[in-house]
């Protein structure tokens, strides 16, 4: 049985246990010393409940999330869980805050045409490029983390655009290469 994980914004993608191991891992990694073995075993015990406990085939990010704060906190890394949960919170609320705005028909015109949606980013890369969507997701994921680094809270498409085309373009050279191999 394959487990889907059905993500914030309505889309989903198969379960992935590296994401789970690398929550834990920057939950762990704020505490004084980093716990990579303790963060592997914490990540291998989510996985192996979810294949062995869920019936359904589908659970929410939110779920995900507090199984490993639950696990966080049970195995006596409290501080751990509440600067992952704090990091977690941060990031959709930068997300919310960030406007898209449409530079692209007359240079003296801006309008805002809507919020950060990562899933914008995901469908056009499917739909107008035929890119996986695992692929794109990455993609995606890369690009949002340049924009919420930059710390803006307005953001112009055409920057978003030649963001997407760069990571586009490294991504997919280094999937042909890994393919070659």
């Amino acid at each position: 049985m394959q487990i889907r994980i059905v993500k914030s914004d309505g889309s989903d993608e198969p379960y992935l246990h590296t994401k789970v191991l690398g929550s834990f891992n920057h939950a762990l990694s704020h505490s004084e010393d980093e716990y990579l073995y303790a963060a592997e075993q914490m990540a291998e015990a989510v996985t192996f409940y979810l294949y062995q406990q869920v019936r359904q085939g589908t659970l929410s990010t939110d779920e995900i999330h507090q199984m490993i704060l639950n696990i966080l906190i049970s195995t006596g890394h409290e501080y751990a869980a509440a600067a992952l949960n704090e990091h977690r919170l941060k990031r959709k609320l930068r997300r919310k805050r960030i406007e898209v705005i449409d530079d692209t028909h007359h240079r003296n015109e801006l309008t805002v045409s809507g919020y950060w949606r990562k899933a914008r980013i995901v469908h056009d890369l499917t739909s107008e490029h035929c890119i996986d969507s695992l692929l794109a997701r990455a993609i995606a994921s890369s690009v949002e983390e340049k924009i919420l680094n930059l710390g803006l809270t307005k953001i112009r498409k055409s920057l978003i655009h030649h963001l997407v085309i760069a990571d586009m373009e490294t991504m997919l050279d280094a999937h042909h290469q890994l393919t070659a191999v």
